[in-house]
């Protein structure tokens, strides 16, 4: 073991050991602490606003403090920025040149990451520039992922911090129901946007691993309204509830409907898709209740909506026949989940974004070798902006890859992960 990494190893026990009987907002603090025994003379912890605009900084007793006073920049864009670009791009960049008491001062900026989910990036600074600081930087940026994970749960200022604009009940609500937006293993790489941030009312989206199968869903209750978002979380909660309890994808879209018809006596209906993929063969089968089809693009450049006939949405009682469909995938095969606002989102001239501008984005930017992540976090900019960033319904996609097995460094590719943590990162689902 070289000195530094000596020096690294002590930095990231004596932070560790201090993470047990902290609270969040001391962690900038007790960084600033430990950092200099790895030579770091500054780290800065910035964290991503929950619309992926602009990333924030975390001080110890926002939002009173004003690291302003300082020379510090509270709120850097992610686009045009290098910071924006090590996020984007899940990419350890050099930061500006400087110089301190004659000395040069090398800065870096590394992604901030729990498991695959982007919570934003450090600002590093330190008086070596060599390979090892680097990798002490990541490793930093690690630890310190995992300890906000843990925190942000019983922490208001986490989301205080990372939100720029008020919020709804109903928003709120179902933030806190829906899993992280980003989820990769060696098997599928899955990730997931919802819009408008703040106002949601009535999508959601759900993922969970179980084993050998991945389980996707996607809702849109009925209404615009905090009784929308009632419904929609109702529908996750029953779904969750039939799933864990051994409920096949027909059994659970039928005890789903039995949950809205008790609580809103036919006044309420839920759309969905509920799927399950077979990582270890590839085979796709879900039911839809009343919902748009699954859409699958193939090798980048192909696409499809899957063929199956709806049975009524869920909460109506009509009557029809719900049929389990399956699809063979191959590897490399996206399937997307969305919701009609993410296609029928019209501009000011009354046009629509439509399914083949949204087909064509997603290969376009799959073409440009972009992490999933940030593939969507485009797709939902370009979407905002075509409905002049004022949209009149939800606009939800959720994008799962088939990698076939023995696919994990191509899935840490897609999800942004950098490179030097390829080969040994996981994600836990339950965001921990």
């Amino acid at each position: 073991m070289t000195e530094s990494t000596g020096c690294g190893h002590h930095m990231l026990t004596n932070l560790l050991a201090a993470s047990h009987l902290m609270a969040m907002e001391q962690l900038p603090a007790k960084t600033a602490e430990c950092a200099p025994s790895a030579g770091f003379t500054q780290v800065l912890i910035y964290l991503v606003d929950l619309q992926q605009r602009v990333l924030r900084l975390l001080t110890a007793s926002w939002p009173d403090a004003d690291p302003a006073a300082d020379g510090e920049e509270t709120e850097v864009p992610i686009e045009g920025t290098v910071a924006g670009r090590a996020y984007q791009y899940g990419q350890v960049l050099p930061g500006a040149a400087a110089s301190h008491d004659g000395a040069d001062v090398h800065q870096l900026w590394v992604p901030l990451l729990d498991g695959t989910e982007r919570m934003g990036v450090l600002r590093v600074t330190s008086t070596v520039g060599d390979e090892e600081t680097r990798r002490n930087g990541e490793l930093l940026a690690s630890l310190l992922a995992l300890i906000l994970a843990s925190k942000r749960e019983s922490s208001d200022s986490y989301p205080r911090l990372t939100r720029t604009a008020p919020m709804s009940v109903g928003a709120e609500m179902q933030w806190q129901l829906m899993p992280e937006r980003t989820y990769a293993d060696g098997q599928v790489v899955i990730s997931a946007s919802l819009e408008p941030a703040y106002d949601t009312s009535g999508d959601v989206f759900d993922y969970s691993i179980d084993g050998p199968l991945v389980h996707l869903s996607i809702f849109d209750a009925m209404g615009h309204d905090t009784a929308a978002s009632l419904t929609a979380s109702l529908a996750l909660g029953a779904s969750r509830n039939a799933r864990r309890s051994g409920a096949g994808l027909v059994e659970t879209s039928e005890i789903i409907e039995a949950a809205l018809i008790e609580q809103f006596a036919r006044n309420r209906y839920v759309t969905g898709i509920l799927a399950d993929l077979d990582t270890r063969n590839g085979v796709l089968r879900w039911v839809n209740r009343g919902h748009h089809p699954p859409l699958i693009i193939r090798g980048g450049r192909w696409s499809t909506h899957l063929s199956c006939r709806p049975a009524h949405p869920m909460g109506t009682d009509l009557g029809l026949k719900t049929v389990v469909c399956q699809e063979q995938l191959e590897p490399g095969d996206r399937i997307v989940l969305y919701t009609d606002g993410i296609t029928e989102a019209r501009s000011r001239n009354n046009v629509q974004f439509g399914r083949d501008q949204f087909v064509d984005f997603l290969v376009r930017h799959n073409a440009a070798g972009l992490p999933v992540p940030e593939t969507l976090r485009r797709l939902v900019r370009a979407v905002l902006d075509h409905h002049d960033g004022q949209m009149q319904d939800d606009a939800t996609v959720l994008f799962c890859e088939w990698l076939g097995r023995g696919a994990t460094a191509r899935a840490a590719a897609l999800a942004g992960l950098p490179e030097p943590e390829r080969a040994h990162h996981r994600h836990d689902p339950t965001g921990h």
